[in-house]
């Protein structure tokens, strides 16, 4: 009966290994069933760690592929997965796929269109200051100049002002303090000029200066307007040959008075006189005349030199 029954087993469990694949190499015992269970658990461990690599790799290569099937036995859950979301909602890119997108998408360029011009931008106003700094300098040192050269005048004019003997006297051209008419009024009474301005009934003779921005480090231009002279180093246009009106033989410490002194000096010494031939008389001089007419005669000069005369002769 033990037999019977045993067989009976037997059967029952053939049977239900060949029906269920999971016990099919269970049929010998117990003992086999618990050893076959754990090489089954290593090997889904094994399939399972296998997959997940899988995935990950699949993921890396394609970002955006999280609803993607995969091939092998994840297949059809992808699938299934994948299936109910469009009707519930439109599935959602991946991390990875949105922070690519996002890196080259439209407001991204924008940004990066709207940030370009800075560097850009910077550099220009970084040349503009620096041209900007540059441009003060001329600035500064020429205001400067300017009034160095008014406080320089200023103190001349109030000298004039305070001249005892009237020896000369200052009318400002249109208000400007860099352009002055000079009358000389005394030149030396033992001359032949004193005596043409005395027959003439000329009062002053007059010469107009102007005054360049560097001075007094550089000499005033100077030339005669009336009356139409005649040698006394007075040249065409009313230019005036004398070497410290030049750069060369200019000083800083010449001033106005002591050239109008000098130049008197000149004029006796040349033997000036006032034209009075018919139809010359009455010529004005040209300022463009004495300006070409002075720039020549230094040229002459700094060419040959100054000749200086003898001591005898003042």
């Amino acid at each position: 009966m033990a037999t019977l029954l045993r067989k009976i087993g037997l059967i029952r469990l053939h049977n239900r290994d060949t029906e269920d694949p999971k016990h099919h190499h269970n049929h010998r015992g117990g003992g086999g069933g618990q050893q076959s269970a754990s090489l089954r658990g290593k090997g889904g461990a094994k399939s399972g760690g296998h997959k997940q690599q899988q995935q990950q790799q699949q993921q890396q290569q394609h970002p955006g592929g999280a609803g993607d099937a995969s091939p092998g036995p994840g297949k059809g859950k992808g699938k299934r997965a994948a299936e109910p979301a469009p009707r519930d909602k439109p599935p959602q890119p991946a991390a990875g796929a949105a922070g690519a997108a996002g890196a080259g998408g439209p407001r991204e360029r924008a940004a990066g269109a709207r940030a370009g011009p800075g560097p850009a931008a910077a550099a220009a106003a970084a040349a503009a200051a620096a041209t900007a700094g540059g441009s003060l300098v001329p600035a500064a040192r020429q205001q400067h100049c300017t009034q160095v050269r008014s406080r320089r005048l200023m103190k001349e004019l109030q000298d004039i002002a305070r001249l005892s003997d009237r020896f000369i006297s200052v009318e400002l051209v249109d208000e400007s303090l860099f352009d002055w008419n000079v009358k000389l009024h005394q030149v030396d009474k033992d001359s032949v000029l004193w005596q043409d301005m005395k027959e003439t009934n000329t009062e002053f003779i007059l010469l107009n200066l102007t005054f360049p921005d560097n001075f007094p480090f550089s000499p005033p231009f100077m030339r005669v307007l009336s009356p139409r002279l005649e040698n006394g180093y007075v040249l065409d246009g009313g230019a005036i040959c004398m070497e410290l009106l030049t750069p060369r033989g200019w000083s800083s410490a010449y001033t106005v008075e002591a050239v109008m002194r000098q130049f008197a000096a000149s004029l006796v010494k040349g033997q000036g006189r006032i034209c009075r031939k018919a139809g010359k008389s009455k010529k004005s001089f040209s300022r463009k005349e004495a300006e070409a007419t002075f720039k020549s005669l230094v040229k002459t000069h700094e060419k040959y030199g100054w000749v200086t005369p003898p001591v005898s002769d003042g």
